[in-house]
């Protein structure tokens, strides 16, 4: 076994999937359909019967127990399994419904009275519409609307649980009530000059963005400083309930300076007639953050991919990133409610038995009381909090220090005022194994219930291009966060694809498992200054050596991480040269995607080694060049270039 292998401990995530109960009368209920406000409000009216809604029905996996044994060897670096990915067909053949439960729900449906408007190949999500009279009727329920304690607009909502006449076995419905909409978890400092100087408006920063702020290189040189790898050859996927303006991205790519020839491709993969900018409340910028901030680190990216919905679900969308087998690594910046969904647990466990990564900004609102806002509490994806960086000088801007993002914290913070990391404990999902190897006395985590977050990244002083047009700083949330270490995840897998390795996957059991050995700080900046805490949790939590519930694990140390995780890249090799006529062919080892400069020197004496040409970027395993000296003693090395 190598000595990465001995490092990466076995996943076990207990499975916290619902369960439907079966009454007497032969009809399962569901539970978690209700929101719990709905209980304490009086409704002041129900939909209309003609309205029509869309819904999205999830099934139970065929072999959920099986599911979760699999996962376990397949993050197991003792398990012949280990890495052995599935596809999406072969996913479907071992753990989703069969055939015969999917059409037993299509003619459920059907036979009452709803329109089928969306089926898909691995059988966990039906998408249906129809008019709420018969969505009353199908699931016997009232949808009655309810003043939203907190914005100014009605919700509706189901007055009890679903049920359905219906002998397979469903785990949610998706759409039954619009009290939480998706909201995105970015921040943004006052723009008003005559504003209160407070200390979120002097955090530190040290970047080559207008007012020393963040953007582009600077993430590099912070988090992965003179790394060669750029992400080439890889794809990022974003999570997206909204649209963004092309321009935006174009300018922000010319402002930070990357050639015009060599960006990554934008690919909307459109949901239900896709999105506009405004979809989303904010005019595109929560979109703009993701896509940019994913660049910045990995700027070789062949391809973004942005699924984007403006009336669609959770499970609507990651149904569609699951079919997309070229992307590796997505990240979401979107959260909500409180209410679980179990059938987005199936969907990011068929991710990680695929073989893809998945990062989700923890939240922004500090310290989670009581129930976590979904999806931030799932064991079978990363959870990524921030931190406020603080780089040095030019011209190299090396990663210097790092605290808890918090803008607003402490306890006389209300919650609708806090900004700062979320974290702190699911009253959902157990611990998982990879967790349990931490201790959790000196953070106030729980031995017993998922801990999150699990990673960190910046989240403050950010400056992009967004709202068509607009240049600004200021920037903030684990919005950043997330895609940012989607994009360093880009930087892992084009590393394991040059040695010929595996995609990392779902990388919570590798990850755990190297802060719990001795050499923690080499892969980690481990954040130990700052908190979450506001006024409905004034003690908890700060940052802590070690896993805390601000920042998780801390933030990416560089090509150290990197090569924990995947191995090290090899040195290129010069083979013997071949005479030709009038001179000399060189021959060295190279890695596909791979920039190298060939060097010469007449005199090893010297230290001044001359560039032989440009440098080359590889496209096979050697690469060669001819020299055309005859008489002249030379002698030659090759560096593989950050």
């Amino acid at each position: 076994m190598s000595t990465i292998q001995a490092l990466i401990l076995m996943p076990v995530v207990a499975s916290a999937l619902a369960t439907s109960g079966q009454a007497a009368n032969g009809r399962q209920t569901l539970s978690g359909h209700v929101p719990e406000v709905a209980a304490k409000l009086q409704p002041v009216g129900r939909l209309e019967g003609s309205r029509r809604l869309k819904l999205a029905i999830g099934l139970a996996p065929r072999d959920e127990p099986g599911l979760d044994s699999f996962l376990q060897e397949l993050y197991d670096p003792a398990s012949p399994n280990y890495r052995h990915y599935l596809t999406p067909e072969e996913f479907t053949g071992r753990f989703c419904p069969t055939e015969q439960d999917y059409q037993a729900l299509i003619d459920y449906a059907k036979a009452s009275g709803l329109n089928v408007i969306r089926q898909n190949s691995n059988r966990v999500v039906l998408d249906v519409e129809g008019s709420v009279a018969d969505i009353e009727k199908a699931l016997q329920v009232t949808l009655r609307t309810y003043p939203h304690p907190n914005e100014a607009r009605t919700f509706y909502a189901p007055d009890v649980e679903p049920s359905l006449a219906l002998g397979v076995s469903v785990l949610h419905i998706a759409g039954l009530d619009n009290y939480a909409l998706p909201h995105p978890k970015h921040r943004r400092h006052s723009p008003d000059p005559n504003a209160d100087q407070t200390a979120r408006d002097a955090t530190p920063k040290e970047g080559t963005a207008p007012g020393s702020q963040l953007w582009g290189k600077d993430f590099r040189n912070a988090y992965v400083p003179g790394a060669s790898l750029n992400g080439a050859g890889q794809n990022v996927g974003l999570l997206e309930f909204e649209g963004y303006y092309a321009n935006d991205i174009t300018d922000y790519e010319n402002a930070i300076g990357m050639p015009i020839n060599n960006r990554p491709h934008l690919v909307i993969v459109p949901l239900d007639g896709g999105a506009t900018p405004e979809d989303g409340g904010d005019n595109g910028e929560e979109c703009s953050i993701d896509i940019e901030m994913a660049v910045s680190i990995a700027p070789g990216l062949s391809n973004i991919y942005v699924f984007e919905t403006d009336d669609g679900t959770f499970d609507d969308i990651l149904e569609s990133m699951v079919s997309y087998t070229n992307v590796l690594q997505f990240s979401c910046s979107w959260g909500v409610g409180t209410a679980q969904d179990p059938t987005s647990e199936v969907l990011f466990k068929q991710m990680a038995a695929q073989g893809q990564s998945f990062y989700n900004a923890s939240g922004d609102d500090g310290a989670f009381v009581g129930a976590v806002e979904f999806p931030s509490d799932s064991p079978s994806i990363t959870q990524v909090g921030g931190t406020t960086m603080t780089d040095g000088g030019a011209p190299s801007y090396p990663w210097e220090s790092e605290v808890v993002w918090a803008w607003e914290s402490g306890p006389t913070v209300s919650g609708r005022d806090a900004s700062s990391s979320s974290g702190g404990i699911s009253t959902y999902y157990p611990i998982p194994s990879w967790q349990t190897n931490i201790s959790m006395k000196a953070n106030l985590g729980s031995t017993t219930m998922r801990n999150t977050p699990d990673v960190a990244a910046n989240a403050d002083n950010c400056y992009i291009y967004s709202d068509d047009g607009q240049p600004s700083g200021g920037w903030g949330g684990t919005s950043c966060a997330a895609p940012l270490w989607a994009g360093f995840t880009a930087l892992l897998n084009q590393q394991a694809a040059a040695r010929g390795a595996a995609p990392v996957g779902f990388l919570n059991p590798a990850l755990y498992a190297l802060a719990s050995g001795s050499n923690y700080t080499n892969y980690f900046h481990d954040i130990t200054s700052g908190n979450d805490t506001w006024r409905r949790s004034p003690s908890q939590f700060y940052a802590a050596p070690g896993y805390d519930l601000c920042c998780g694990l801390g933030t990416m140390n560089g090509t150290n991480l990197i090569n924990a995780l995947v191995g090290t890249i090899l040195p290129p090799t010069l083979l013997p040269p071949a005479r030709i006529s009038g001179g000399l062919t060189l021959t060295w080892s190279t890695l596909p995607g791979f920039s190298y400069q060939l060097q010469f020197i007449s005199d090893l004496g010297p230290t001044n080694w001359v560039n032989f040409g440009s440098s080359i970027t590889a496209t096979g395993p050697v690469t060669t060049a001819s020299d055309s000296v005859t008489n002249s003693q030379r002698f030659y090395r090759v560096m593989l270039l950050p």
